[in-house]
């Protein structure tokens, strides 16, 4: 049976149904016609639904990394004046690499919207109710969790749209951001209260949202909501000790083999492993583009990679000596890395700084047809992207508890020495920085949003991105010169730590767009 990340033509008809009027945050109303809301079935397909946007182009696809791009790990790869809009935070909104972020969440919440206010009523059994209840609540909290940081601020939230007023055509602003941190909060504790375990769930199901998910997601809204109050601090330590202590069995892969255990959290088999908290899951012939758009641009003439994104070197040399994240996070010239069933050397016509992101390489190990989409122009593969894993979770309590005054050395630790590394005596927030930079590197994790909460961020734009300019980029032995590949940058703290809200959605919906945008 395929998983809830391929969809059957019922589940479409249904999405069809919901209105994509309400993206510019004005809903057409629930989806009540007919006799929908009758069944199981009925409910299980509404909350299959609101998974839609995993395999979205302009979301997890790639949507949200052109935002993470704009960091000093990962820049755009390819010519690409939207993309550089961004980067360059000049961006009005209506680039095509991002205005369809905003308007696609507003999507998803409104399905949920109808299901929170649709299913009590049904008579259906209770724990597919209380399931997809709180598959509800935790998609509409993980809509409003990527919108709220990174379009609202202390001088403006980002609308508030429930099954009580959803019915309504206009949606104020709230005060702060923080209105919409309490909203996450609440969705998201209703969530793990209704929610399985993982571990509950049959093959059939896996990917749903789950206790473990809410918890974390919880304990990483806290993280951001300490930017404006401390107190939540003690918050993340409360909900990341819940998924750690989980009787689900949450632990990292380590084997005691470094050079191996990281690079294989990211290997198809381990899709659902002991590390998976929660993940953008795909599949080869409809699922998550992120692995074939890092890909080298054409796959030297065998496999469509697009090029979009690439490391730069002030990544590469962020790593420690002795780290094996590194390898395994990288690719660089003369490396050697099995392609499509071959061994090949790295090397690259196309990279802007002369290294790839190797992170996502798996599935392109082996003969096109076992893991990647046979329509090369779409090259979508079965290999789950991680939006939380179990590693986040660790820095994530390491970071609060030093926030707090209180030693984060124990699950720093447990990732560094997961790494080959050595342990760390009374660990520093610069420790935690680091440690976060070079194990969550280009992932969903979100480096540019970690830099601008720690208030790191006007000053590492402000420097330039370097890369390694090889003479013969057909030679895995071409020597190289360390250049600037893109400038420094001005970052204004009270401007650019928020993005600008499309144009189109102030058109429709009358709220006013982010100050200095």
């Amino acid at each position: 049976m395929k998983r809830i990340s391929i969809y059957h033509l019922l589940l479409l008809t249904f999405l069809s149904a919901c209105s994509d009027t309400f993206t510019e945050l004005t809903p057409l109303g629930n989806v009540t016609t007919g006799n929908f809301w009758s069944t199981s079935e009925d409910a299980i397909t509404a909350a299959n639904g609101l998974y839609q946007h995993w395999d979205d182009d302009n979301l997890f696809g790639r949507g949200f990394m052109y935002l993470i791009a704009a960091s000093d790990d990962i820049m755009q790869g390819r010519t690409d004046a939207a993309a550089a809009a961004i980067r360059n935070f000049t961006a009005n909104g209506q680039e095509g690499r991002m205005n369809q972020i905003y308007p696609r969440l507003y999507t998803v919440i409104q399905r949920a919207n109808n299901i929170i206010a649709a299913v009590p009523d049904m008579d259906i059994p209770q724990d597919i109710k209380n399931r997809v209840l709180g598959e509800a609540y935790f998609m509409r909290a993980h809509s409003y969790f990527w919108l709220a940081p990174r379009f609202g601020d202390h001088r403006a939230g980002i609308p508030i749209v429930t099954e009580e007023n959803m019915g309504e055509t206009f949606f104020e602003r709230p005060a702060s951001v923080v209105e919409n941190y309490r909203m996450i909060e609440s969705d998201l504790k209703t969530a793990a209260e209704l929610l399985p375990y993982f571990t509950s769930y049959s093959a059939a199901d896996l990917g749903r949202a789950h206790k473990d998910a809410a918890n974390a997601f919880l304990a990483k809204t806290y993280l951001y909501w300490a930017r404006w109050d401390e107190s939540k601090w003690a918050d993340v330590v409360t909900h990341c000790d819940l998924v750690i202590n989980s009787p689900t069995g949450r632990a990292l892969i380590n084997t005691g083999n470094p050079e191996e255990d990281f690079a294989s959290v990211f290997y198809v088999d381990n899709n659902f492993s002991s590390e998976y908290v929660f993940s953008s899951v795909s599949s080869n012939e409809r699922g998550q583009i992120l692995p074939g758009v890092m890909l080298e641009n054409t796959g030297w003439g065998l496999y469509n990679g697009w090029g979009t994104f690439s490391p730069t070197l002030e990544l590469y040399n962020a790593f420690e000596p002795g780290d094996h994240r590194k390898k395994a996070t990288l690719l660089e010239f003369g490396d050697e890395f099995e392609f499509l069933g071959n061994t090949r050397r790295y090397y690259s016509g196309n990279s802007w700084t002369g290294i790839q992101v190797k992170k996502y390489m798996h599935p392109f190990r082996f003969p096109e047809e076992v893991h990647l989409n046979p329509n090369g122009n779409y090259p979508t593969t079965n290999l789950n992207i991680p939006l939380i894993r179990f590693a986040e979770i660790l820095l994530m309590k390491s970071e609060a508890l030093i926030m707090q005054g209180q030693n984060g050395d124990a699950p720093l630790n447990q990732v560094r020495e997961r790494a080959g590394l050595g342990s760390k005596t009374n660990a520093t927030l610069d420790d935690l920085k680091h440690e976060r930079r070079v194990e969550l590197a280009a992932e969903y994790a979100d480096r540019h949003l970690d830099l601008i909460r720690w208030g790191d961020a006007q000053e590492a734009y402000s420097k330039p991105s370097t890369g390694r300019n090889h003479s013969n980029k057909t030679d895995p032995n071409s020597p190289y010169e360390v250049y600037e590949v893109w400038p420094g940058r001005s970052f204004n703290p009270e401007i650019h730590h928020v993005w600008p809200i499309p144009p189109n959605v102030l058109a429709t919906s009358g709220i006013n767009q982010n100050q200095g945008w």
